[in-house]
């Protein structure tokens, strides 16, 4: 494995880590990249989502943020849904087309991003139990088949919905982040469980330790309260980058272009 790729993973974990992400996209990207087969990029990229999420879901629980009850319908309906789309096989094709559209959504998302209205708790509006089911189960669905947490398509409709303060919507995002890989990761190891594909994980544990390192620096700057918005602007540019490039890797497999 490059020692190249895990200084990527590093610094990937590092920007995510600031804004409140795990960077499961940018992985799969940076695995595509390198030529990694697709059928385990979910994998090691769901891994080190885990590593990333939890130490910011422990501080957020520590300060109060975590706002369980009503993130339960979200989390109802995308856990198991993140689990059937780890389960399901899918193209090559199919995998790259989903997540450069992924790549490029976060992207633009962190480009638009205006800086968030501060909603308190007497102001938060109270959204129905239906609405978190389809909102939570699309995009569990969508974590499980590319390997990402979904939390860069959880905070737009959190901030739409004017479901709380930007503090307890960032905890919402690392908790379903969090959830969503745990469940997302299952479904992917019990799909490869028969094959012999799952052991070509073990030479990229040295990712692992980078995104550790990497997500306990960017965990640091968030709890400094610093300025984000450099690294959103940053991290926008990178995505958008990778994004074409899977994107154009895409239209060469489907065969859309000679």
């Amino acid at each position: 494995m490059p020692i190249l790729l895990a200084i990527l993973f590093f610094i990937t974990a590092s920007f995510y880590a600031a804004v409140g992400f795990g960077g499961g996209s940018t992985y799969n990207a940076l695995l595509v990249l390198n030529g990694t087969d697709y059928r385990i990029l979910p994998s090691i990229a769901l891994g080190c989502n885990i590593i990333v999420v939890t130490g910011g879901v422990i501080r957020f629980w520590q300060a109060g943020h975590l706002r369980i009850a009503r993130l339960v319908p979200f989390l109802a309906a995308s856990i198991p849904a993140a689990w059937l789309g780890g389960r399901l096989p899918v193209s090559e094709t199919m995998f790259v087309g989903l997540l450069g559209g992924a790549l490029l959504l976060s992207g633009l998302h962190l480009v638009f991003q205006s800086a968030p209205e501060a909603t308190s708790d007497e102001n938060e509006n109270k959204v129905s139990a239906i609405i978190g089911l389809a909102v939570g189960g699309s995009i569990g669905l969508v974590s499980g088949l590319v390997g990402i947490g979904g939390g860069i398509f959880l905070a737009p409709v959190l901030y739409m919905l004017k479901w709380g303060p930007p503090r307890q919507i960032a905890a919402a995002c690392s908790l379903f982040i969090l959830a969503n890989s745990f469940s997302g990761l299952t479904g992917q190891i019990m799909k490869l469980q028969d094959t012999d594909v799952l052991s070509l994980v073990l030479p990229y544990w040295p990712l692992l330790p980078a995104v550790l390192v990497g997500g306990q620096i960017g965990s640091w700057f968030a709890a400094q309260g610093l300025q984000a918005n450099w690294i959103k602007r940053l991290t926008a540019v990178l995505i958008l980058y990778v994004a074409c490039r899977l994107l154009l890797r895409w239209t060469s497999l489907s065969g859309l272009v000679g």
